[in-house]
Parts: C-alpha cells; sequence; structure tokens
C-alpha cells in the first residue's frame, strides 16, 4: 500500500492517561484495526517541583526519543507522545514515565480487535450437522479462514477438497461460519476462527464435541444397574434375616426330639428290667 493510500484512511486518535502522586500505574487497552495517527497524552499532578520531574516515554523496554511535548500547567505536568501506526510492529505498548523519588507510569496497550464466539463446548451427535460461528463487533477484518487440529498443529481446513465443509460469510464480512456436515467422532476437537486485520491478527477457539447416540443411554443403564444392584442386595438381606429367624425354632425341635428319646430310652430300661423274687427261707 502506498503512502498516498494509507494516508487518506487515517484518523487521528487521542488517549489520555491521568496520573497522581501515586506509584500505582495507570494502564489502557486500546484497539485499532486499521492504520491512524495517535496522540498519546499523560498528565501527571504532585505538589513538588515540575521541573525536577523527569518524562520518559518508551515503547514495551525501548526508549524512544523522538515526538514527545512536555508543557506544565499549575502543579500539572503534561506530556504528549505522537505518532502513526500503519504496521504490526508498531503495536504493543507504549508508556510514559514520570521520575520523582518515585517513578509513575502510565501505559497504552495497543492490540487489533477480539473476534467472539461460543465459549462453551458445542455438543452434537454423530449423523447431525452443526454451524460454528464467530463475529468481530464493529470492525469488518481483512480476512476470515478456519483451522482444525492435528494433534498439537493447527491445520487449514480444506473447504475445496472437501463436501462436508461449507462456509458462510456474513453480508458485511464481520462474522463468518463454519459449516459441518455428516459429523463422526473423527470431527469433533478443536476449531480456530481466524481474522486478519490490516495491523494483526486475531483468533478465537470453539471445542466441538462429537457424541454417539448410545452416550446419553449410558446414565439410564446406570441407574437400571444400581436398581438391580440394590434390590439384589435387599433380597440377599431378607433371605439371611430369615433364615436367622428358623435357626432358634430348629434347634429347639431338636431338643425336644431328643429328650423325647431320651425319656423313651429310660423307660424302657425300668420296663424291661427283670424282676427277682424275694424268697424268704424259714429255718426251723
Amino acid at each position: 500500500m502506498s503512502q498516498s493510500q494509507w494516508k487518506n484512511k487515517q484518523s487521528t486518535t487521542n488517549f489520555n492517561s491521568a496520573l497522581k502522586h501515586s506509584s500505582v500505574p495507570v494502564e489502557k487497552n486500546i484497539t485499532l484495526e486499521r492504520s491512524s495517527n495517535v496522540e498519546l497524552t499523560c498528565q501527571f499532578t504532585t505538589s513538588g517541583n515540575l521541573n525536577a520531574v523527569n518524562v520518559t516515554w518508551k515503547k514495551n523496554d525501548e526508549v524512544l526519543q523522538n515526538n514527545s511535548l512536555i508543557n506544565t500547567t499549575g502543579n500539572i505536568l503534561y506530556t504528549q507522545y505522537k505518532f502513526t501506526v500503519i504496521s504490526n510492529n508498531q503495536m504493543g505498548s507504549y508508556s510514559c514515565f514520570f521520575g520523582e523519588k518515585k517513578e509513575h507510569r502510565g501505559t497504552f496497550h495497543f492490540k487489533v480487535p477480539e473476534i467472539h464466539g461460543k465459549t462453551k463446548p458445542m455438543i452434537t451427535y454423530v449423523g447431525d450437522s452443526t454451524v460454528l460461528a464467530c463475529k468481530c463487533q464493529d470492525c469488518f477484518p481483512l480476512n476470515w479462514s478456519w483451522y482444525s487440529s492435528n494433534g498439537s498443529v493447527q491445520v487449514p481446513v480444506n473447504i475445496q477438497m472437501s463436501n462436508k465443509f461449507y462456509v458462510i460469510n456474513g453480508t458485511y464480512s464481520n462474522e463468518t461460519k463454519l459449516k459441518i456436515m455428516q459429523l463422526s467422532e473423527e470431527d469433533r476437537g478443536p476449531y480456530w476462527c481466524h481474522a486478519v486485520f490490516q495491523l494483526g491478527e486475531s483468533e478465537i477457539l470453539i471445542e466441538l464435541v462429537v457424541l454417539s447416540y448410545l452416550v446419553p443411554l449410558k446414565p439410564f443403564l446406570a441407574i437400571v444397574a444400581e436398581v438391580i444392584l440394590l434390590v439384589a442386595v435387599i433380597l440377599l438381606c431378607e433371605m439371611y434375616t430369615q433364615k436367622k429367624k428358623n435357626e432358634p425354632d430348629d434347634g429347639k425341635e431338636f431338643e425336644q426330639i431328643e429328650q423325647l428319646k431320651s425319656d423313651d430310652s429310660s423307660n424302657g430300661i425300668e420296663n424291661n428290667a427283670p424282676r427277682h423274687r424275694k424268697n424268704s427261707v424259714t429255718s426251723k
């Protein structure tokens, strides 16, 4: 893109960060979709001598030498840094530092827009079809693409070589949809929706879960198995209890039979014993 082309599309964007007499850093997130003229302003309030305050600008850990302005009004010190963002290399974190006894910092984090999709896993079944969707709110990516997982590697979804996948882009290209037909268990796993902007790229993960129709029956079968096990335990307990109740009666009956046998035996001995006749001898 030539210099004159992107200049017409630039917009001047002002961002301000106000710091008081505190060591707590002030941070702001800034979203940029395309090239822009940027003005970053930090203001620092102190009751001390403003001339003794050192001001430094940094991009990440690199000190920025030019394009910074410093002004004072009363007990407030202003510093401004101007630059033009035209590439991904200029994205990152820009910080203003005010040096007194303690250092005070304000930081601006530049990033491309985020894209949004379903955060919870999408649950489907074998043989069905499903649609994965993601959207960029108030932004228009230059290009959309979809990736699936091959182990730990992202693999582009091959739309041309398969009649299984269909990509549906929104009217204004701020959303995209991936339709998957005739799902199988091999189709499950992570899918990435990928958006390309002039100043960088953004993506989101969507998890797809493909279940067999037997899976919903598993909880039911588990409940049935638990019921059968419970009934079996109850029956065993009943049988054991019944057996315990019968054991004392059997013992008493056995004792009674033994007693009767003993009585019959003693009576027989008495009755069958020979009787001796007494002979009285009279001596004359």
